[in-house]
């Protein structure tokens, strides 16, 4: 196996996350090393025969019965490759650098390698997605999944996609059959849930579920109409070097300034969308997975950067997200589903940069009483934010559900974390709220050394949902570095609030000058 040399030190001198190659991240599974690409190729790789404009497809396939013109041989070359090796997708001879496909279905053994410089389009045309019953690509009353994911690893072992290229998932073109043939875009109909309350049916870029040691390595996923990666029910998921950004240039404006009337608060379909109007676009979704690695990577999206959730199964334990750049984005979030149990996540070497978007989140945890569960053994360490309105929250009473699943978090700890602040929302807000209702105790315990919060210090969000104040039901243990805000927390024996240790020892604040790289400098489609 040959070692992929990847070099993530770009134009960025300095910057805390830079690694060269054959890079290891020390896991609570063992040491992980930067991961080796397959050395031999099934057959000839694939040559792309379409040439994109301006970085779009759209106008290659408007005819929707031409909407996946690259699947069969996609496909027909993941069949029939042999275990250890990979299907590569490499430039045409004319220069072409562009596949368009219908859904793809990746099996045991076998890697889809995206080389530099080409860009797998994901159909436009929701019939290609469609589980049967025709609502995918429309918004209604109707739940559960109606589309099928682009690329689908199911049950495999040791598969995975690698490569410098890109797979777009083209939320913002619109749709091209159906009932909202030219008329919307995936986004489009995904906002649909926010201004009419329905249930939009769109389709995630991946979906790996039920399978072991899926690989990761290189490759840019954009514009995902869902979820960019969802792993569940997987044991042993490493993703390194990867980068998930919505939406690209493609559909918006350099810095996500788009014109007055073009988002789809205003307009339908959009012509224009922004973060936080590409809703439900999450990055890397890992439910009830195990040794889990996330690493040098990079992800603007418009909801959760991160989200480790647990319902069923074993539940999410063994997760490592190590040396990240975080963008636009809700939060690197466990929960809201936490009821069959999360334990033993580190989160190390991280900076997050929210551009003061309204939704930007920091570090949550987050449940309530409908889909609670013990939440136990997570540190986050050495972690640079700015721009964020919620840099810190640990809420049980998440949203208004009610239930006999209690949610309880123990064993958090969060050190060397400095947050440089906001203009517009200064120290942003902070929730600590454990649970402590309906004759549950179960409080946050919580231990936060050397956070430091520059100028303007945070405040707390409104009690809320059961919890009468906060912070709420908390147990904190503050030092022995400093934190900043140590005064504001006040002990208080009605409201399940005890305060080991006083916050005010001596200490350094983390070095944070390198910390926050451009995300253009990494992804070239990027407008920030």
């Amino acid at each position: 196996m040959k070692t992929n040399k990847i070099l993530i030190a770009l134009a960025v001198a300095g910057t805390t996350n830079a690694y060269a190659a054959d890079a290891a991240v020390a896991a609570q599974w063992g040491t992980v090393a930067e991961p080796a690409y397959p050395s031999t190729i099934c057959g000839q790789p694939l040559a792309a025969t379409l040439k994109p404009v301006n970085a779009s497809a759209d106008t290659l396939d408007k005819d929707p019965s031409r909407s996946q013109p690259d699947t069969a041989r996609i496909q027909a070359a993941i069949d029939a490759c042999a275990t250890g090796q990979a299907v590569k997708l490499v430039k045409g001879a004319a220069g072409e650098s562009g596949f368009i496909s219908g859904p793809l279905k990746l099996k045991s053994g076998v890697t889809l390698w995206v080389d530099t410089g080409v860009t797998l389009f994901a159909s436009r045309n929701p019939k290609d997605y469609d589980t049967g019953t025709g609502a995918c690509g429309t918004a209604g009353s109707a739940s559960g999944k109606l589309c099928k994911p682009f690329i689908v690893a199911d049950k495999t072992a040791k598969s995975g996609i690698v490569g410098g290229g890109v797979i777009d998932g083209r939320g913002g073109s619109l749709l091209t059959s159906g009932a909202n043939a030219n008329a919307r875009s995936w986004w489009d109909v995904a906002y649909q849930k926010r201004s009419q309350n329905l249930t939009p049916q769109t389709f995630r870029i991946l979906q790996i579920q039920n399978g072991s040691d899926f690989t990761l390595h290189g490759i840019t996923l954009q514009n995902s109409p869902n979820f960019h990666v969802w792993g569940y029910g997987v044991t042993g998921l490493t993703a390194w070097g990867i980068k998930l950004l919505t939406p690209s240039l493609a559909y918006t404006r350099d810095g996500y300034q788009c014109p007055a009337g073009t988002t789809p608060d205003v307009l339908t379909p959009a012509t224009c969308f922004t973060p936080d109007t590409a809703l439900n676009t999450d990055g890397f979704d890992t439910g009830y997975s195990s040794n889990v690695l996330l690493a040098y990577s990079y992800i603007s999206v418009g909801d959760d950067h991160v989200a480790i959730k647990s319902s069923t199964g074993a539940g999410a334990h063994r997760h490592t997200y190590a040396h990240n750049h975080f963008y636009y984005g809700h939060a690197l979030s466990i929960g809201s589903e936490t009821n069959a149990g999360v334990s033993d996540i580190a989160v190390t070497d991280l900076s997050i940069d929210g551009y003061d978007s309204g939704t930007g989140g920091g570090l949550r945890i987050k449940s309530d009483s409908s889909v609670g569960g013990q939440v136990s053994n997570v540190s986050y360490t050495g972690i640079c934010s700015r721009n964020i309105s919620h840099p810190l929250t640990f809420d049980s009473f998440y949203s208004g559900s009610k239930g006999s699943l209690y949610p309880s978090f123990t064993g958090v700890t969060v050190r060397d974390f400095h947050h440089l602040g906001s203009s517009k929302y200064q120290g942003g807000t902070l929730t600590f709220a454990g649970y402590a209702l309906n004759g549950q105790n179960n409080p946050l315990t919580i231990t936060l050394d050397n956070v430091v919060f520059d100028g303007t210090q945070p405040t707390y969000t409104p009690g809320h949902n059961g919890a009468s104040l906060n912070p709420y039901a908390t147990h904190f243990t503050l030092g022995p570095g400093p934190v900043s805000f140590a005064s504001s927390i006040v002990a208080s024996s009605a409201n399940g609030v005890t305060i080991s240790g006083n916050g005010s020892g001596s200490g350094t604040a983390r070095s944070c000058g390198a910390a926050f790289v451009p995300l253009k400098s990494v992804v070239a489609t990027s407008p920030i």
